[in-house]
């Protein structure tokens, strides 16, 4: 897995996981890897991949069996894309208004422009 420099390897590792969840790879009550499987596959130190699943358990997205290891909540995709939209509206948005603004694209042409998107 290639890390990026701007944000925690423990976050990066957390989105993968909401990737594949996402993406119905990893199933509601679905078991997860294991943290040394994860940890060999991806290549990272084992603490790494179980802080990324204490992230995870604590936002509600995993959760543990005792002696049988991690699986996927069955409303893990509900948490995933509400923390994501909350992220992208709160964090993302206003740079990226801020930069339509200065280009001058105004509402209608954006209207558009997405339109356009969800028609590929």
């Amino acid at each position: 897995m290639n890390f990026k420099d701007n944000k925690a390897i423990y976050l990066q590792i957390a989105d993968r996981i909401g990737d594949q969840i996402l993406a119905g790879h990893l199933t509601p009550d679905g078991k997860v890897p294991s943290v040394r499987e994860l940890a060999a596959e991806i290549e990272v130190n084992a603490n790494t991949v179980a802080r990324t699943y204490d992230h995870l358990q604590q936002n509600g997205v995993i959760y543990t069996k005792r002696g049988l290891g991690y699986f996927v909540s069955p409303d893990a995709q509900d948490k995933i894309v509400a923390a994501r939209r909350d992220q992208l509206i709160k964090g993302e948005m206003d740079y990226f208004l801020g930069q339509l603004k200065a280009v001058g694209i105004t509402p209608a042409e954006l209207q558009q422009i997405y339109s356009d998107f969800l028609g590929k």
